[in-house]
């Protein structure tokens, strides 16, 4: 069949997808309501839903009073008998897949159950989805006319008791339907090699005589990617290399601080920007829009939201509301209920709402990865959009950076101290340290009553780092590859003190 014929086929089939998206755009909470009772009805017989009494639960207000919120050390017990090869503990249908995940950094490993359910109802069903959007808001994308580069994590598989274990992206790509691998680049054997030194010039040896028409990946490593690949081939940004290239789909982290840098290596100004937010615990929600920045809350793929307002989170008088209650512009820390028996599951991350009608997020950060030492309040998204201010008004250019506490000693006030490794130095890292503090005191409020006059808080002090200082910290914890993160915030000082005697 000619790929012309191709593509217009696969964006007819996709797109028929927008019409059954608008029954939960029309009727969001009752399409929850009713998602929340099947899976409940779904798992009466489990080990979970009889120590809690599925059958007898009947609304929304029983569950939320009968079943806890839960750590992942909470659930860990059950969930390990499941990894030993016992079945029908918190989901009804046999698990065999945990996708293996260690947050940020943390040196203990998560295991988090995939459920066949989940691997085709949420997260290939997102990732058609995403293309569905991206389509139904571009006509003339010509984007199954060549292929989509990816960028996975580590993707080695590992079987223990007849289950399996590995990064996110190495489940999916084992489990992947033909389409989606014929339609990408690498192959699957590239996709699946483990050792990051070695897998990205074997990437770039094949992909760099491909048509790629789309890439998909962490913005940081895929960063790493692009700029060996222009080195490699000569190329004076991307699209001299790849002419058809058309969109560029994101998640993970942060975009903001990494925008100018990509919009060098894609000059073409109708290129697009798709960001997605999915997690080993599920696909979340899409960029449902042409250059936005919210992404649209998912409500159809198995998962039942929950929200903590931050303002209440690890208090005594900590409140649990749902999707109807929630409110515009409060950062929530998010609680789901999921098809692979995940059950009032917090995942430790923060969001906002910015659209009630449709539900829209922005992701704020992670609930473990904020500063509030001395009351400021500072999320992840204010570092974010401040540094990707700064680095804009210098012209500078950053790797990655990590912000700790400075605590108050004797009658010294504190601060923040930050590491950056910058690709481009600023020429003047005194002004660039006054952008930097200032546009945060604009973003926070509470950062900027703790600024006020040094009160409580000194001026913050960067020290620049060397260069690959975190590629090699992350080599050190064995934590290179497309999944792995820097944490960018923390109440305490580790990362920070690792990272400065490296």
């Amino acid at each position: 069949m000619p790929l012309p014929i191709i593509n217009s086929f696969a964006s007819w089939v996709l797109k028929q997808r927008i019409h059954q998206m608008e029954l939960f755009l029309k009727y969001p909470n009752e399409v929850q309501e009713e998602l929340l009772m099947n899976l409940i009805r779904a798992s009466e017989n489990t080990v979970i839903g009889q120590q809690y009494d599925y059958a007898s639960i009947h609304s929304y207000t029983t569950f939320a009073e009968r079943v806890p919120v839960a750590t992942y050390e909470e659930l860990q017990p059950l969930i390990e008998r499941t990894r030993q090869g016992e079945q029908n503990v918190f989901w009804e249908t046999p698990i065999k897949w945990f996708a293996k995940s260690s947050g940020t950094t943390n040196a203990k490993s998560k295991f988090i159950p995939v459920s066949n359910e989940a691997l085709e109802d949420c997260h290939y069903k997102g990732s058609k989805d995403l293309l569905c959007l991206y389509l139904n808001n571009n006509e003339d994308s010509e984007l199954f006319l060549g292929k989509s580069l990816r960028l996975g994590g580590s993707s080695q598989i590992y079987e223990d008791n007849h289950t399996f274990f590995g990064d996110l992206s190495a489940i999916l790509i084992e489990n992947m339907p033909i389409w989606a691998e014929y339609s990408s680049t690498p192959n699957h054997k590239i996709s699946l090699m483990s050792d990051w030194e070695m897998k990205i010039p074997a990437i770039i040896n094949e992909v760099k005589n491909e048509n790629v028409t789309s890439f998909a990946g962490v913005p940081s490593w895929m960063l790493v990617l692009m700029n060996q690949l222009l080195t490699e081939t000569g190329k004076a940004n991307l699209q001299e290399l790849w002419p058809n290239l058309e969109v560029y789909f994101h998640g993970g982290v942060s975009f903001e601080p990494y925008r100018e840098q990509y919009q060098k290596m894609l000059p073409k100004t109708d290129f697009k920007y798709y960001e997605i937010y999915n997690a080993s615990e599920g696909f979340f929600a899409i960029q449902d829009l042409n250059d936005s920045s919210d992404l649209l809350l998912m409500l159809d793929y198995g998962i039942f939201y929950e929200f903590i307002p931050m303002d209440t989170f690890g208090t005594p008088n900590r409140k649990i509301i749902r999707l109807a209650d929630v409110e515009l512009f409060k950062n929530y820390a998010i609680v789901i209920t999921t098809n692979s028996g995940l059950w009032r599951y917090l995942i430790g991350d923060t969001v906002r709402f910015t659209s009630l009608n449709p539900y829209r997020i922005r992701v704020t950060g992670r609930t473990k990865h904020h500063i509030n030492v001395f009351g400021e309040e500072l999320m992840v998204e204010n570092t974010d959009q401040a540094i990707a201010k700064a680095c804009q008004i210098t012209g500078t250019e950053i790797v990655d950076y990590t912000v700790a506490p400075v605590f108050m000693k004797d009658k010294e006030k504190g601060a923040h101290e930050w590491m950056i490794e910058f690709r481009k130095n600023p020429a003047d890292i005194v002004f660039f340290q006054k952008v930097l503090d200032e546009t945060l005191q604009s973003l926070n409020s509470d950062y900027e009553a703790k600024r006020h006059n040094n009160m409580t808080l000194n001026p913050l002090i960067i020290n620049i780092a060397r260069p690959k200082l975190f590629y090699d910290w992350l080599k050190e914890k064995d934590k290179l590859g497309g999944q792995h993160k820097i944490p960018r915030l923390s109440n305490e000082r580790d990362y920070l003190e690792q990272l400065k005697n490296l």
